[in-house]
This record gives C-alpha cells, structure tokens and sequence, in this order.
C-alpha cells in the first residue's frame, strides 16, 4: 500500500506491506494509483519519524522497515549506511575502504558502493544522503541533489 507524505522540502511516497515501510522516495507527481490516507495504521510510526525529522529533530526510534533484493554487498552497505549517525557525513571511499577491511581485501570500488548507496529504496530512513564526494561534494542521489542538500542542511551539516 501506498500514500504520500509533504515534507517540508518535498513529496514523498511511503510504501508499506502492511508491517514494514518497504520505500521512501521523493516524488514530483502524484501515482494515479489508489491511495491509503496517510493515518492509516501501517504509517503511524513512520510519519511520527518523519515529522520529529523534519522538525530538525533526530527521532529517537527506528520504525519497521524491510528492504527486499538485498545482494550480500548491498546489505553490507546499507548496514554501514545505518550507522551514520545524524548529522555526519561519510564519503563513498570510506564506505569502500571499510567493506574491504571487513572483506579482508586490499580494495574496494567507491564507484560499486555509489551504486548501491544509489539503489537505496528506502531513503532518508536509510540515510544514504550521508554520503558524500570526498572532497566534499554533494554527488547523486536519487530524490535530486537539491533534496540531498536540504536534508543534510536539515541535519546542520555545513556543506562546502
């Protein structure tokens, strides 16, 4: 099932199965598709964490969630990305240099940890806009560089 959320710098569409959220993302038109009231049930916790979020608050609970198509590397990196705390940045690199340390390899691509830091369908919950160039630079994300900025300004991340 499905609703939309207003933030304050945009849209999003909540997915849920009913337990878990499965997805957040920004969106910029509405889905044509029926729609659940965002009061239903299977959205009170996450629109209680959305809303202390966007009041510049980090929201001291972790609604349910579920993440599906998990290759053992994308759950390596959505485990790290977990660990982010609020309000700190890590970059694709070191993200990188940590799942090869854990691997016990020599190297790891930044450039395949962009891909699955980018596949991230969960987003803001899972804070894959965290992540960051390493020089500092606000590269991709999903729901438009922009929202990336905003969410990370939210968080008082001062940006370069």
């Amino acid at each position: 099932m499905k609703t939309i959320y207003e933030s304050k710098i945009g849209s999003l569409l909540l997915e849920s199965d009913g337990d878990a959220i499965l997805g957040i993302s920004f969106i910029k038109e509405y889905p044509t598709e029926n729609l659940v009231p965002l009061t239903h049930p299977a959205f009170q916790e996450i629109v209680r964490w959305l809303d202390i979020y966007f009041d510049g608050k980090c929201p001291e609970f972790t609604p349910v969630f579920k993440v599906n198509g998990l290759t053992p590397f994308r759950k390596k990196v959505v485990d790290i990305l977990l660990e982010i705390p609020y309000a700190t940045t890590l970059t694709y690199k070191e993200i990188a240099m940590k799942i090869a340390k854990d691997m016990g390899i020599s190297k790891m691509s930044a450039q395949a940890v962009g891909g699955a830091v980018g596949w991230n369908p969960i987003g803001i919950l899972i804070p894959c806009h965290r992540v960051i160039g390493s020089n500092g630079s606000l590269t991709g994300y999903a729901g438009g560089l922009a929202n990336k900025e905003a969410l990370l300004k939210l968080e008082g991340i001062k940006l370069h």
